[in-house]
């Protein structure tokens, strides 16, 4: 470390409030300065952010200390205290220039793509306040801090899906991921309680430093069932990560967000939330470490994720809900990585694909923008003429989400899948083993429907046009709902620079971000793959020698042309080309061998469609169920204890009112009332002294 460079407290106090400042400036005052005003404040706020961000990771390159400091401390109870403060290491500042970096694009784009909308300036101060929110999520030094930029993100998600309030489905779509992400936080919350009680502190720092004094420490859940604490702990700290960064089976709520507007699905659903539960099991390295059952847990539900939902993509139509399952399909690799130790594979990818997929969903958003606001791909095709920008942009962003070699995607992916075969080949678990063919295959799924989408958008017969070469009425997008609708005869058309140069500016990381970093990232070498070097994450992810998958790995790395000159022969790049072929086949050569086929899989394709029922299970079982039990609590509650209690007090009262007759207050109704009394008395003495 070079105790000369020095990581400024201002500058990262800069670098949290000033998208919080424009937030503030568009959202409070929007109608005073207009919508130049809202999207000039917020940009500024954005681009100042990202530019500190850059600087801040370059001073940690030239070898700055990580800064951790408490800023301020909120609450002291006892010997717990409560602070606010950063720490800001490597993987820290990696991701705020993720974060800051699409965010600011993100924001350019939303000028053409909400230009009509009526809440231009409400929109622009929702994905500021949301950058704000995720920059104090990543660069929390404790727990409480990490708590709030997690809840906060949610909120902000609840309010960008749900941003045109009009249409009932956004409604129900924010309150869908409103309540499962409630769900995942709840099991959060047990873990960081867990953490507090067992280990003492909310600070990083200090509970990682101390992390071993709970190895071998096992607490009774169940009478007679003992459960390691580390594993209770790192399950419920993960159940967390898999309500915000959608797993299997809290997954429900992300596909259905694309009901929100096509900029947010980039920021919050590709590059930024979804992947904050990535990033913070990365962080908790020191914990999960500790517990190979919870390891083994994070494995299982990341292989499950990876495969099974992008299957579901196979099927889809709207061209936002492909991008938004192959989302949820690359959430699962990153689980995977973690779950094989990998966690340094884990947040490589994660970078690399918050390039490519928010490239990929903001070309969606321009594909949409062309046609009129249509997103089903049955009525699209033959766009590349019309839009070659977007065109072109999402072939890049495709041959990288695919793991083209040499394309960011591949250096990040396959280091992934040879993670996960090293694991299974190392391991022989069932779980491991599991994962290895769930990764593998899944490269195929991801070629299918990938290469899918670009024909049915960009290739074949212009299905937009009728038989006299009029364009359908557009199914206008859902910020039109107030009565800006666009209907009649529309020719497509390439989207305005705003939405085109984002595009551009994604799509140069998309292919050149994987060859300049994977050596120094992921295996401690220069860019070229030769002298050996610092690694980059070293400090920050700590694994065990017996897991260090990634070492492993590393002999074998010679650089990144020899990386991928390996991956034209390894297994995933040849089920990915037959996905491809698959693809090509079906959407472009002989697109009539589909009705065939759909026929004969009617069965596994009705399952996909329906999502293997997870939705009915969800919404039909749980919610509904709930609703019925609720229901029969009201009936009990109304038929029974209510009319336990009124039929007590009705008892009562018939028994007074009777009672009530014999106060008469005759004297000689008593006294024969005595006399019965006593004749009553009389008799039973004779009974018992018989």
């Amino acid at each position: 470390m070079d105790p000369a460079i020095l990581i400024s407290k201002t500058q990262l106090v800069l670098v949290v409030l000033l998208p919080l400042i424009g937030s503030l400036l568009a959202g409070l005052f929007g109608r005073r300065i207009g919508r130049a005003g809202a999207h000039t404040a917020t940009i500024l706020g954005v681009a100042a952010s990202c530019a500190l961000s850059v600087h801040v990771l370059w001073q940690l390159l030239q070898g700055a200390a990580t800064f951790n400091e408490n800023l301020y401390t909120w609450m002291q109870v006892g010997d717990i205290s409560v602070n606010v403060g950063f720490m800001v290491d490597k993987l820290t500042a990696m991701m705020m220039v993720v974060v800051t970096f699409v965010s600011l694009l993100v924001h350019i784009y939303t000028i053409g793509y909400m230009a009509e909308d009526d809440g231009y300036q409400r929109f622009f101060s929702y994905i500021s306040l949301f950058t704000f929110s995720m920059l104090m999520l990543v660069m929390s030094n404790n727990f409480m801090q990490l708590f709030f930029g997690w809840e906060a993100v949610g909120l902000v998600s609840y309010l960008l899906i749900g941003f045109w309030y009009k249409k009932p489905t956004a409604i129900f779509a924010n309150l869908k991921a409103f309540l499962v992400n409630r769900v995942g936080d709840f099991g959060f919350l047990l873990g960081i309680a867990g953490v507090l009680y067992w280990i003492g502190s909310l600070d990083y720092a200090q509970a990682f430093a101390n992390a071993d004094a709970i190895r071998g420490m096992s607490v009774e859940i169940l009478p007679g069932q003992a459960w390691s604490i580390a594993t209770v702990i790192c399950i419920c700290l993960f159940i967390g990560a898999m309500g915000k960064s959608a797993q299997v089976p809290l997954h429900v709520w992300l596909p259905d967000s694309m009901e929100g507007p096509t900029p947010i699905s980039a920021l919050i659903h590709a590059a930024t939330m979804v992947t904050a539960g990535i990033f913070m099991v990365a962080r908790m390295s020191p914990l999960f470490e500790l517990s190979e059952t919870a390891l083994n847990f994070v494995l299982f539900i990341g292989a499950t994720t990876a495969f099974w939902t992008g299957l579901i993509g196979m099927v889809q139509n709207d061209i936002k809900r492909v991008v938004a399952y192959s989302t949820l399909s690359q959430l699962g690799y990153m689980t995977v990585a973690l779950g094989v130790s990998a966690y340094s594979a884990a947040v490589y990818h994660l970078m690399t694909h918050a390039f490519f997929k928010a490239l990929l969903f903001l070309g969606a958003g321009s594909v949409i923008i062309g046609m009129h606001h249509e997103q089903d791909m049955r009525k699209m095709g033959g766009l590349r003429k019309y839009m070659p920008i977007t065109h072109i942009t999402m072939w890049l962003g495709t041959l990288a989400l695919v793991g083209t070699p040499f394309f960011s995607g591949f250096y990040s992916k396959d280091s992934i899948i040879e993670a996960a075969a090293h694991h299974a080949h190392e391991n022989g678990g069932w779980i491991a083993q599991y994962a290895n063919w769930a990764v593998l295959l899944g490269a195929f799924v991801t070629s299918f429907y990938s290469f899918r989408l670009l024909y049915l958008t960009f290739f074949g017969k212009e299905r937009f046009k009728d038989a006299h070469g009029h364009g359908h009425d557009a199914h206008h997008d859902a910020h039109h709902d107030d009565g800006h609708g666009h209907h009649g005869a529309h020719v497509p058309h390439e989207s305005p620079w705003v939405v085109t140069l984002p595009l551009v500016l994604l799509a140069i990381p998309s292919v050149l971000i994987g060859f300049l970093t994977v050596g120094p990232m992921l295996f401690g070498t220069d860019v070229l793959g030769h002298a050996k070097q610092v690694p980059f994450f070293e400090g920050t992810i700590q694994v065990l020698a017996e897991n260090d998958v990634m070492a492993a790995l590393a002999e074998e790395f010679h650089g990144p042309v020899a990386f991928a000159l390996h991956g034209f022969m390894a297994p995933a790049f040849w089920l990915a080309l037959a996905g491809f072929a698959l693809a090509t086949l079906l959407y472009l050569v002989k697109p009539e061998l589909r009705t065939g086929i759909v026929r004969a899989l009617a069965a596994p394709i009705r399952l996909l469609e329906r999502k293997y029922y997870m939705d009915d299970l969800w919404i039909g079982g749980l919610a509904g169920g709930s609703l019925k039990l609720g229901r029969f609590s009201s009936l009990f509650d109304n038929r029974v204890i209510d009319g336990a209690v009124n039929g007590s007090v009705s008892l009562i009262g018939t028994v007074a009112a009777s009672l009530r007759k014999v106060q008469t207050g005759y004297l000689y109704h008593y006294a024969f009332a005595m006399i019965l009394g006593l004749v009553a008395l009389l008799a039973m003495a004779r009974y018992y002294w018989q």
